[in-house]
C-alpha cells in the first residue's frame, strides 16, 4: 500500500493547480516556482513512507523497546510521519525518557528556535503565535505540541531552509547556496546513478506520477539540502560552550525519510562527523515503511484523503 501523506492537506490542491497551468511547454521560471510549491508542501518524500522493502532493523512494540538501541547514541534521530499523533506521543516519550541536550527540527527555522524558552516550549498557545504555526504549513499544532514540551528542559536548534531560501537554492544550485561548507557534508558529491535514478523514481511516486521529469532532479536536490541542514544543525548544536557529551544525547525530530541511516540525514552527518555515535528509529503505518534504520515502532495508519486527487 502506497502512503503519500506528505503531499498533504494545504499542499496538495494548490501543487494540482500549479500543473493544470503548465501547458506545453516549461520554463525555468515556472518550473521553479512548481518546485517550490511542492517542495514547500510537506517535505517532499520527508515524512511519507512509500517505497520497497521494509527496513532490516529490530521491529518493536512500544517506546519502552527503543531505549535501549539508543543508549549509547549521540545523536538520535526520531522519524515519523508528520500526521500520525501516534508517532508525536513516541516522540514525546522518548525525549522525556532520554532526556536529550539539544533537539533538533525538522519543522523551524534556526532564528525560530533562538527565540524559544522552556516556558515557552510548555505554552501551546504562545508557541503557536510565535512559531507562526497556522502559516507553517505542517500538519495540526496539537499533534506537536506533546514533543515540543516534552523538550522544554533542553537546547533547541531550528533546520528548516526558509521558502526565500529554498527559492535562492533552486536558482544557484544546493552546494552553492549552501556554502562553504557543502562539500563536508557531501552536497558537492554526484550521487552513483543507480541511487539517483531510485531516488527520483521516489519521487515521482511521492508526488502522484504527476510531475515533469526536470522537476525530479531538483527535488532530490532540495532532499539532499534538506539532509545537510538537519546534519549541521546538530553540529551546531555540539559547538555550543555547554555542549557535554557525556550528559545527554543530541534528538533530531524529522520525517522518516530524512531519518534513514542509508541516505538520508545521518549519512550527511556521518560525512562531517565520522566519530559520532548516530541511531535511527522509523516510525511505520501498518507495517509500511522505506529505508533503512536501527530500529521500527509501526502505528496503525490513519485516514487522510488521498492527495493524488488533486491532480486530476
Amino acid at each position: 500500500m502506497k502512503n503519500h501523506s506528505d503531499v498533504i492537506n494545504k499542499g496538495a490542491p494548490q501543487i494540482g493547480r500549479a500543473f493544470l497551468m503548465r501547458g506545453s511547454a516549461l520554463g525555468r521560471l515556472a518550473l521553479c516556482a512548481m518546485v517550490l510549491a511542492v517542495a514547500m508542501a510537506g517535505g517532499g518524500a520527508a515524512g511519507s513512507n512509500i517505497g520497497h522493502a521494509p527496513s532490516p532493523a529490530v521491529q518493536v512494540r512500544s517506546s519502552a523497546e527503543v531505549l535501549p538501541v539508543m543508549a549509547e547514541a549521540d545523536v538520535v534521530f526520531l522519524g515519523e510521519v508528520h500526521d500520525n499523533p501516534a508517532h508525536h506521543q513516541v516522540q514525546a516519550e522518548l525525549i522525556a525518557h532520554l532526556r536529550p541536550q539539544a533537539v533538533v527540527w525538522e519543522m523551524i527555522t534556526m532564528e525560530q528556535s533562538q527565540r524559544l524558552t522552556p516556558a515557552l516550549l510548555r505554552d501551546a498557545a504562545a508557541l503557536v503565535e510565535i512559531l507562526d504555526w497556522a502559516q507553517s504549513g505542517w500538519p495540526d499544532f496539537a499533534l506537536y505540541q506533546p514533543v515540543f514540551s516534552a523538550s522544554s528542559d533542553a537546547a533547541q536548534f531550528g533546520a528548516l531552509v526558509p521558502r526565500a531560501d529554498t527559492r535562492r537554492a533552486m536558482e544557484i544550485g544546493v552546494a552553492a547556496f549552501f556554502g562553504v561548507e557543502a562539500s563536508r557534508y557531501g552536497l558537492t558529491d554526484p550521487l552513483p546513478e543507480a541511487q539517483q535514478s531510485q531516488r527520483e523514481a521516489d519521487q515521482l511516486a511521492n508526488h502522484c506520477n504527476a510531475m515533469p521529469p526536470e522537476m525530479l532532479p531538483v527535488l532530490v536536490d532540495l532532499q539532499r539540502l534538506r539532509d545537510a541542514a538537519l546534519a549541521r544543525a546538530v553540529v551546531i548544536a555540539m559547538q555550543q560552550p555547554d555542549y557535554d557529551r557525556s550528559k545527554g544525547p543530541v534528538v533530531v525530530i524529522t520525517g522518516n525519510g530524512h531519518a534513514r541511516l542509508d541516505r538520508g540525514a545521518p549519512v550527511a552527518l556521518h560525512k562531517a562527523r565520522p566519530d559520532l555515535r548516530i541511531a535511527a528509529l522509523g516510525q511505520s503505518e501498518d507495517s509500511q515503511i522505506a529505508g533503512v534504520f536501527d530500529v521500527v515502532l509501526d502505528a496503525v495508519a490513519i485516514h487522510r484523503p488521498d492527495p493524488c486527487l488533486a491532480f486530476q
